[in-house]
């Protein structure tokens, strides 16, 4: 029985990595979702921040960044192009001058998307992002688990008395019930607030909230394994925003705080979701204006990669 066909990066031993299609680790472009297990698309919006802009470019700089990955992962042996039809389905089509409408686009967008079974691996643009898509994931699957990886809690009621901004989707989420309330965890999260409800605000709802401080100097191996055995096989979505890193490794986002995660912990988080019921994954605040050298796009898609690497489907293990 001949094994079916399935889409592979362009290789760089057939065209130089400098040279070929601008999408995802130059994957074929895909015009929907029909036919694919999984697919990246960009976010490209940066309507919803609140202090440096710039992620409106990020979709674009992580393609570029991701040239140089190559198809099989010599860390955890996944090789997700032997076993899921992937594809580039390009960008979703916001509007640059209403975010009310932008969130209304995006979750439009997503439910088309996920009619197909897709898996959907997002790259952002802001973190606002995450409510209109995790609005369409809950009308698709039910309240999902969530993984988000942040410096920030991302729960405000309201910036400058808007509900739609980048510190506001998981309040929003929350309010629609998109979320499994036992089973959220925001890992990562440090800097100054306003008050102590800016973390606790989460717990009160019945969240885990690990702060950065818990993080430092160790492994987040058994970590993910306590939050793998509380998630179980309930559907779950992974958010990460870049500037959960520190900046000395990520400078490129909006809202740099010291004392962030490594980029190997950021790896042992993606990593150590392999075996949960992932059905979508994004990767957030990207700003190539204030990454120079393009090391945060780099890491972005590296990441998204990864977040790849372990969907359903894709054996761990050579």
């Amino acid at each position: 029985m001949n094994k079916p066909a399935y889409n592979q990066p362009l290789s760089g031993n057939s065209m130089p990595r400098t040279g070929g299609p601008a999408t995802m680790m130059r994957l074929p472009m895909a015009e929907t979702a029909a036919g694919l297990d999984a697919c990246f698309l960009g976010i490209p919006m940066d309507i919803g921040t609140s202090n440096r802009p710039g992620t409106r470019l990020g979709p674009r700089q992580i393609r570029d960044e991701s040239r140089m990955i190559r198809p099989y992962n010599m860390a955890t042996g996944a090789a997700p192009f032997e076993h899921l039809q992937v594809a580039d389905i390009g960008d979703v089509p916001i509007n640059l001058f209403d975010l009310k409408k932008t969130v209304a686009i995006i979750a439009d967008h997503y439910r088309e998307v996920l009619s197909h079974g897709v898996i959907p691996l997002t790259l952002g643009g802001d973190h606002t992002l995450s409510w209109p898509i995790l609005r369409a994931v809950a009308e698709k699957h039910g309240p999902v688990a969530l993984i988000h990886v942040d410096a920030h809690s991302d729960t405000n009621d309201e910036m400058f008395g808007e509900k739609e901004a980048h510190g506001c989707p998981f309040r929003r989420a929350w309010e629609e019930g998109c979320l499994q309330n036992d089973k959220v965890f925001q890992i990562g999260l440090r800097g100054t607030g306003y008050s102590k409800d800016d973390f606790d605000w989460g717990r009160q709802q019945g969240w885990t909230c690990i702060q950065a401080e818990e993080c430092w100097h160790k492994s987040l191996t058994p970590m993910m394994a306590d939050i793998r055995a509380k998630i179980e096989d309930a559907p779950v979505y992974l958010t990460f925003d870049i500037d959960s890193l520190d900046p000395a490794f990520a400078p490129g986002t909006g809202t740099v705080e010291v004392g962030g995660l490594t980029t190997m912990q950021g790896l042992e988080i993606i990593r150590g979701t392999a075996g949960l019921n992932l059905v979508g994954c994004d990767l957030v605040e990207v700003s190539p204006p204030y990454d120079p050298a393009g090391n945060t796009a780099m890491i972005a898609a590296s990441y998204l990669y990864e977040m790849l690497c372990a969907l359903p489907g894709v054996p761990q293990g050579s």
